[in-house]
């Protein structure tokens, strides 16, 4: 039995076997109305929102965490915990105000203090903050609730870089917290957010639990994605780890879980026969399927073993696998940008067109020096997108002749191991497959996995020139024109060198149970806003 009949199969079975047996905790009636069950797309395997890039992290900490402005549903920076802001005649001085009265969880107020030093955390680990590193007179508190970013160049986006819902995102955490060692995870998750994390209650692996926080004070705007107010309706959020897509879609039809982030697409026509259930996409910019090569090490430190991937892989097979026959759920990308976005372009992706070459691809290999050591594929299993994309990659990877070590692990392992830079026969790696929200690859600012600054760049490390070049030259244009020329030129920079290979646009569906009211649809969960009933 195939993989779709056998997911059809088990959930029309009920979820009482396939939850083994296993009864949902008892809740009282008024309990459950101020609970909310939820199905995250991962476990939460660690939570240091500027240690990694994972989306479930990231969603984890948008409860916990606020940021001084947030995007809203335009791709627009609105003031969040920030009262006011004044930027000098030259643009080099920002000078902030934070809004009053806004406290930790642990009941200590927030500071200009505790914002200087979460800026300047997350600074050493984002592509933007990076560059307002180099470019850094001084960060400084001028009082509690002031303090002061002074430039030795000017810096446009530096709202952008502050509000932005791309990994990682600038969360203000207290001083203590703050001043880890950005390339060490911190043990401690006291945040200012409309929640706060019961760590008492964390299970890796199994759940984790978020409780309202009682002296939180939302913005007075009405919310759009993470801006405006941040109102939350019930009183506790539980996230419920259910990596089989067949057990969450049962445990949802059962009323067990209220709100499922990512079925599988294979599942949405079972799930909207039943009355109780409502699924839609989950966020219209949809999705950049990512794979992702180690240019650091063997095989992939070679352009042309880059390039044999680019000329055989199908997209239309990686989106296949990942959303099944559905075409209006997917679409060549023959780039790098969200289409139907401003910069979208096709410029230098007609290697990504057309009938695939194996052969080139095997004649690319051999020319690259490959001599058929080891390609670790690190495949996260417990993660659909990656699981679907992995299965397809291998078999491609084989035919082409690479000697590939698939690795099967779970999503929390590949984020850990992805860090590392040892060499393959030291605990190293090839590839990994993942996947960027519509939303973060609108433009070079936003756009982690574009970048090809080396050390500073993401997982992978590619190091391009030519695609820096364009980066900075798109930060530097004056009109949208001279924008979408740097941007043509990027594209084909990133193509001709495979910063990474994209496999796809591709929606997602988020699922939900009726008496689930004020749910949005965005490029990550967002709940505040929802109510039970």
């Amino acid at each position: 039995m195939d993989r779709r009949n056998f997911l059809k199969t088990g959930v029309a079975a009920g979820g009482a076997a396939l939850l083994g047996g296993r009864p949902a905790p008892a809740l009282s009636q008024g309990a459950a109305a101020r609970t909310l069950r939820f199905v995250p797309q991962a476990n939460l395997a660690n939570f240091d929102p500027i240690w990694g890039t994972q989306y479930v992290v990231r969603n984890a900490a948008a409860l916990v965490w606020d940021t001084l402005y947030g995007f809203d549903e335009e791709l627009r920076p609105q003031r969040q915990m920030v009262e006011s802001e004044e930027v000098s005649s030259d643009g080099l001085t920002w000078t902030f105000k934070l809004r009053s009265g806004l406290k930790f969880h642990d009941g200590s107020p927030v500071t200009s203090r505790d914002v200087v030093a979460s800026l300047t955390r997350w600074s050493a680990r984002d592509s933007m903050g990076l560059m307002l590193k180099a470019l850094q007179q001084e960060l400084v508190a001028v009082d509690d609730r002031s303090f002061r970013w002074v430039l030795k160049k000017p810096y446009p986006k530096l709202l952008m870089a502050l509000g932005k819902n791309s990994t990682p995102m600038a969360f203000i955490m207290p001083e203590r917290i703050a001043r880890t060692d950005p390339f060490q995870q911190i043990t401690e998750y006291v945040g200012s957010g409309p929640m706060r994390f019961l760590r008492n209650e964390w299970v890796p692996g199994a759940k984790a639990v978020f409780e309202k926080f009682a002296d939180y004070q939302p913005r007075q705007e009405k919310p759009s994605w993470l801006a405006g107010g941040k109102v939350i309706n019930i009183d506790r959020v539980e996230w419920i780890v259910m990596p089989d897509p067949a057990t969450a879609a049962a445990a949802l039809q059962n009323g067990e879980i209220d709100w499922w982030e990512n079925p599988i697409t294979d599942l949405v026509p079972t799930l909207r026969r039943n009355r109780n259930i409502r699924a839609d996409i989950a966020d219209p910019l949809g999705n950049v399927g990512t794979f992702r090569m180690n240019h650091l090490t063997t095989p992939f430190n070679s352009l042309k073993a880059r390039q044999a991937v680019m000329v055989a892989l199908s997209q239309e097979d990686y989106m296949r696998a990942l959303v099944g026959d559905d075409d209006k759920l997917w679409k060549p990308l023959p780039g790098y940008f969200t289409p139907g976005t401003p910069l979208y372009t096709e410029e230098g992706g007609d290697v990504l067109k057309g009938p695939r070459n194996l052969d080139l691809a095997k004649r690319l290999l051999a020319e690259s020096g490959y001599k058929g050591e080891p390609v670790p594929c690190i495949v996260a299993q417990d993660q659909p997108i990656t699981k679907s994309q992995g299965d397809v990659t291998a078999d491609l990877l084989k035919r082409i002749g690479f000697n590939v070590d698939f690795v099967a692990t779970d999503w929390g392992t590949t984020g850990q191991r992805r860090a590392m830079k040892n060499p393959v026969g030291q605990g190293g790696w090839s590839m990994f497959h993942s996947w960027h929200a519509g939303a973060d690859c609108i433009n070079p600012a936003v756009y982690i996995a574009i970048r090809a600054n080396g050390d500073g760049a993401w997982f992978g490390w590619p190091k391009v020139p030519e695609v820096e070049t364009e980066v900075a030259n798109w930060f530097d244009a004056p009109d949208l024109e001279t924008e979408k020329a740097a941007i043509r030129r990027l594209n084909k920079a990133a193509i001709e060198n495979v910063v990474y290979a994209p496999t796809g646009f591709f929606l997602t569906y988020q699922a939900w149970r009726s008496n689930i009211s004020g749910i949005q649809k965005g490029p990550l969960p967002i709940f505040w806003g929802v109510t039970k009933s």
